[in-house]
Parts: structure tokens; sequence; C-alpha cells
């Protein structure tokens, strides 16, 4: 009787995953929201592209570029993470199938997690820094700016710092 509760009980567990399906649905739509604010952000650009500034041409790349990498993360939080805690993907032999894909443990997800965080960061410090067509930051404003993303940095590195020794350790035993 026992026996046969707790393989009801795992049975229940094991698919309870499927919940996470809708977040990974609703991130594929996040993504679409990403490509209509990314089109809208280009196709504002183009009619000026002739008499702007280099500087706000800059400012218009590092946004095109800033919203090409969050859509990125999203796609390598909803591919991995569907693959490590809901089912495979089959697209074995797929040409296009990322190299990554089904073989990314989730210290690899971290990491690429923080690596994009930390570019994302860094895009929008430079755009801060230049100030262009926006409201210019205090010092103080641009110091704490400094101070978070240095604390991205940090984190990120200590992250691969941690799992860099612990995988020397796993394979000491």
């Amino acid at each position: 009787m026992i026996k046969r509760l707790e393989y009801w009980f795992e049975t229940a567990l094991f698919g309870s995953r499927w919940l996470l399906a809708p977040f990974y649905v609703g991130l594929v739509i996040s993504v679409g929201l990403l490509l209509a604010v990314f089109l809208r952000e280009l196709v504002g650009a183009v009619p000026a592209v002739l008499t702007m500034s280099v500087e706000t041409a800059i400012l218009k790349v590092l946004t095109l570029l800033d919203l090409a990498l969050a859509a990125n993360l999203i796609m390598v939080v909803i591919l991995a993470g569907y693959e490590s805690f809901v089912s495979k993907i089959d697209t074995e032999g797929h040409e296009d199938r990322p190299e990554w894909m089904g073989t990314t443990s989730f210290a690899g997800l971290k990491l690429k997690l923080y690596a994009s965080i930390v570019a994302i960061s860094g895009i929008q410090l430079l755009k801060n820094f230049m100030g262009i067509g926006q409201k210019p930051l205090t010092g103080d404003e641009l110091f704490w700016m400094t101070v978070i993303h240095f604390a991205f940095v940090v984190t990120a590195v200590l992250s691969a710092l941690t799992d860099y020794l612990s995988s020397r350790t796993k394979g000491a035993h």
C-alpha cells in the first residue's frame, strides 16, 4: 500500500514538470514583443539615417543590440530550461540545432545568463554615459549604475570560479 502511494506521488511530482510549459510559451511571446520593439526602433531610425549624428547612430545601434541580446537570453532560457526541466526537444540531427542544446548543464545555463546580463548592463551603462537624447544623469546616478554593473561582473566571475572549483573537486574524487 505504501509503495503504491509512493509510486503515485512520485509520478504526480514528475508529471508536475509540465506546469512549467506555459511559462516557456509566455517567454516565446515575450520574444515576439521584443521583436515588435526592435522593428519599431529600426523602422523609426531609417528615415533619419542621413541626418543623424554619429552619436545618435551609435545609440540606435546599441539599443538594437540590447534588444537582440535580451531576445537571445530569453531563447537560451527557453531552450535550455525546457530541455532541463520539462522534456527533451527532438531535433537530433537537425542542421540548425545549436551545439550546446541538450548538453548545457544548470551551471552552464547560469553562466550564459550571467554573461548576457553583464553584456546588457554594459550596453545600458554605455548608453547612459553617452547621454544622447535623454535626460542627463547626475554623477551619483552614473556612479551607482557603474557599481551595479560591477556587481553583475563580480557575480558572474565568482559564479564561474565556484563552478570551476566545484568541477575540479568532483574530478579529484
